[in-house]
Order: structure tokens, then C-alpha cells, then sequence
């Protein structure tokens, strides 16, 4: 470091207090925290009545947590003067408001490094607190305060949704109360290429009310300009959005499509083998030993795989099976082919071909014609919406079960909400958070 030159260090602009209207006169290290004695560079000496110039009265001192330097706490003392006027008695204090809210514990420039850490950095609430020097209690006040104003409550915050995904969600595990909460996403930035999957809103309860409720509420204006809603196999949100969306195209996620045809090969393998062997799956038992097999798409077995199935199907007793395992072979083909019109027209063929026809001993299959006929619709509008996917709200579903984890859980489920919306909900604290 020959080239370096070092020159008395400014402390107002490393700890970024010229932007809060503060000037720093002196400093004190403490064992667990450094403390900056500021001052208000704002005057403010003419009376707010009259306007004539008043005289100092005294001063006072107030405390505020700063963004923490080196993950020490750093503590503001600032001094604040008193006037007061000789006309009309009026006595008035310095304006701080930059610096931070009036009875704030925490200046703006603690409180975005705290919104910071929290949503990007993802760190706990209990870790932001002992960063700043302050109770739990103080951060998480401000912390929800800050994220309710600048993202919860933009008005802007649904502006251009076209695409939405819902799905349930288990906010809590407990045996009383309603545990389940419906989560809505927005969808367009991923259909559109331009970002993530963001959180719109969390609604307590699972049922079609609630999200047509939901949906009841919003602008007839942004009902007009959803295309599109993605969704699981429960008929409540399909009943929901076709009721309250003109015009709106529901598609049901492969992946629960393909679930669905996963759950009756399971069935049916259950059932044979209680059948055959009188006796639920034993170690050693061949459909129960071949059971995560037949549920690998045909293309990636292995070699060792391929002849387990060669001889689980040689079995005439497993006719059932083998005949259930080709239609779900059948609908992962499908959807894995690389040519959507060709993909939906086979998901067509293997949909008419369960309508009508299925003997009476392929009991799973007939189940799952049935379900498959009445969402046909739904399943084959997939192939003509590319990038529509109910995937990035699984994925969505899976960072609010983090956020319940590293919580450790939450007993509120207005803070839960307000915490998952600030976690998932597009938050950008260089694009929402403004200093006022």
C-alpha cells in the first residue's frame, strides 16, 4: 500500500449521518459498543408561531441504535437544543425528524440496515436486535412498522399482475385454531421473464369463499387484467376465480396432475399386494421392494431397475399394477416432451381413453378418469400457456417454512403475515426504502 494516503477520518460520513442531518462531535468505544455523540445540524432558531428569532434554552439528549460498523452496535447520542421565544412564550426543539421518527429508538439508517438484514440477508429478528443493541421487542416493532409502509401498504404493490398462482399453506402446527392460511402469488414476472414469483397476499383459511372473497375485493379494474390463474387439483379455487374472473384461464399444475396419477399407481400397488399376499409390504416382498421404482419415469431407469420391473410384471397377479404403471409412464412422457402440441395431444388420447372402457378391476384408474375428465380443460390449457406453472408458488410455499423455522414459530398470524410478505413479496429496500 506504497500509493495510499490516510487523512484524518470523518466520522459523519463513514457512519453515513450527513444524510440524517446529524454532525458528530465526539466518540466513545465501549466494551460492546461504540457510542457517537452528534448533533443537529438543522437550526431551527426561528419561533414556529410568530417567526422571530427565539434564544437558546437548554438542551436535551436523545438516544437513537445506529447500523452497527463491524457488527459492534453503534449507539447515537444526540444533542438537542431548546428555544425559546421572548413574544409569544412559545419554547420549541430542534427538528430531528430526518434523523428519525419522532419517540423512534431507531435512527433511519438502523432501521433500513435492519429491513435490509431481515429480507435480503434473511437473518432473525433476535440477531438484528443484538446487532443494533436493543431489546427483540424494539427491532421487531420497528421492523414491521417500516415493511407495513413501504410495502404492504404501496397501493402500487398489485399494479400489472396478469398471472396468479394460490395454494394452501400450513402457517402453524397446532391442534387448536385454524392452522391453514391461502397464499396468492403473482406469477407475471415469471410467465414475462423479468423476475421472481412474489408474494400479493396470505388469507386465513382454506376454501373457496376465502379466495373468492379475496378476489371480491379488489378493483374491478385488476379483475379485468388477470388472464390467467394457476392452481392445484382443489375445485374450490377453480369454482372461485371462474365466478369473480371474466374471461380467466385456469390451469392446473403438472405436478399435480402427475401426483394425482402417482397416488393411484400407489393405491393399486397397496391393494394387489394386500391382495396377493393377504398382508400389508414386507422387506423382501416384490411390489413392496419395487415401490420407489415404479414410480421413476421409464426413461431414467437403470438397467438393474428395468429387469426388477420385467420380473415384478411377469407376475401374472400384478396385471393391475403394470397396467396402472402405463398410464402414469404415459402422463410423465407427456409433459416431458419437448414438443408442447405433441404433449397435449397425447395428455388428450390418454384422457379419452379413461373416459369409457376401463375394466371394472383397474379401480384406481377409473378414479382417476373420472378426475381427469372433469379437469380436462384445466390440464390441457398448461400446454398453451408457456411458463405458467403453480412451481414458483411451491417454491414460495418452501422459503415461508424456513421463515416459520428460523422464527422458531409464530403465535400471530397478523405478524406472520406481515413477515411473509416482507420475506417474499418482491421487497427491494433500494427501490421501496426512502428516507423521509
Amino acid at each position: 500500500m506504497a500509493d495510499s494516503t490516510f487523512a484524518t477520518p470523518d466520522l459523519t460520513t463513514f457512519a453515513r449521518l450527513d444524510t440524517l442531518g446529524l454532525q458528530v462531535t465526539g466518540q466513545f468505544l465501549e466494551p460492546d459498543r461504540a457510542v457517537l455523540a452528534c448533533r443537529a445540524v438543522k437550526g431551527d432558531e426561528l419561533c414556529r408561531a410568530c417567526g422571530e428569532p427565539g434564544r437558546p434554552r437548554d438542551s436535551t439528549t436523545r438516544r437513537l441504535a445506529h447500523e452497527p460498523f463491524g457488527w459492534r452496535p453503534t449507539i447515537l447520542l444526540v444533542t438537542v437544543r431548546r428555544f425559546r421565544c421572548d413574544g409569544c412564550g412559545l419554547v420549541w426543539r430542534q427538528d430531528t425528524s430526518a434523523a428519525a421518527e419522532p419517540r423512534a429508538r431507531l435512527s433511519r439508517g438502523g432501521l433500513r440496515w435492519a429491513l435490509t438484514a431481515l429480507v435480503c440477508q434473511h437473518l432473525t429478528v433476535a440477531r438484528i436486535a443484538e446487532a443494533l443493541g436493543v431489546s427483540w421487542n424494539t427491532a421487531n416493532d420497528a421492523v414491521l412498522t417500516e415493511g407495513r409502509r413501504v410495502l404492504i401498504s404501496d397501493p402500487s404493490r398489485f399494479d400489472g399482475v396478469r398471472v396468479i398462482g394460490v395454494d394452501e399453506h400450513v402457517w402453524r402446527h397446532t391442534r387448536r385454531g385454524d392452522k391453514f392460511v391461502t397464499v396468492i402469488i403473482d406469477l407475471t414476472p415469471v410467465r414475462d421473464r423479468t423476475g421472481p414469483a412474489r408474494l400479493l397476499d396470505m388469507v386465513e383459511g382454506r376454501s373457496k369463499q376465502v379466495f373468492k372473497t379475496w378476489l371480491s375485493q379488489r378493483p374491478e379494474t385488476w379483475r379485468t387484467g388477470v388472464e390467467v390463474v394457476a392452481m392445484d387439483g382443489f375445485t374450490g379455487f377453480k369454482t372461485a376465480a371462474v365466478e369473480e374472473l371474466d374471461e380467466v384461464t385456469v390451469v392446473m399444475d403438472p405436478f399435480h396432475v402427475v401426483r394425482l396419477a402417482g397416488q393411484c399407481l400407489e393405491l393399486c400397488r397397496r391393494r394387489i399386494q394386500l391382495a396377493t399376499t393377504g398382508h400389508r409390504g414386507h422387506s423382501g416382498d416384490p411390489l413392496y421392494s419395487a415401490r420407489r421404482t415404479l414410480s421413476t419415469g421409464a426413461d431414467l431407469l437403470t438397467e438393474k431397475q428395468q429387469l426388477r420391473i420385467a420380473e415384478l410384471f411377469a407376475n401374472e397377479q400384478h396385471l393391475a399394477v403394470e397396467a396402472t404403471w402405463g398410464v402414469y409412464q404415459i402422463m410423465i412422457s407427456a409433459y416431458r416432451d419437448p414438443n408442447r402440441a405433441a404433449g397435449k395431444n397425447r395428455i388428450r388420447q390418454l384422457i379419452d381413453s379413461l373416459a369409457s372402457g376401463v375394466p371394472a378391476a383397474l379401480i384406481e384408474v377409473r378414479t382417476l378418469g373420472r378426475t381427469l375428465r372433469k379437469r380436462a380443460s384445466d390440464i390441457l390449457a398448461y400446454f398453451d400457456r408457456p411458463g405458467t406453472s403453480n412451481g414458483p408458488t411451491e417454491a414460495i410455499n418452501g422459503r415461508l417454512e424456513h421463515l416459520r423455522g428460523s422464527a422458531l414459530g409464530f403465535r400471530s398470524l397478523t405478524n406472520y403475515i406481515a413477515r411473509s410478505l416482507m420475506e417474499t413479496g418482491g421487497f427491494r429496500p433500494g427501490l421501496h426504502l426512502r428516507l423521509r
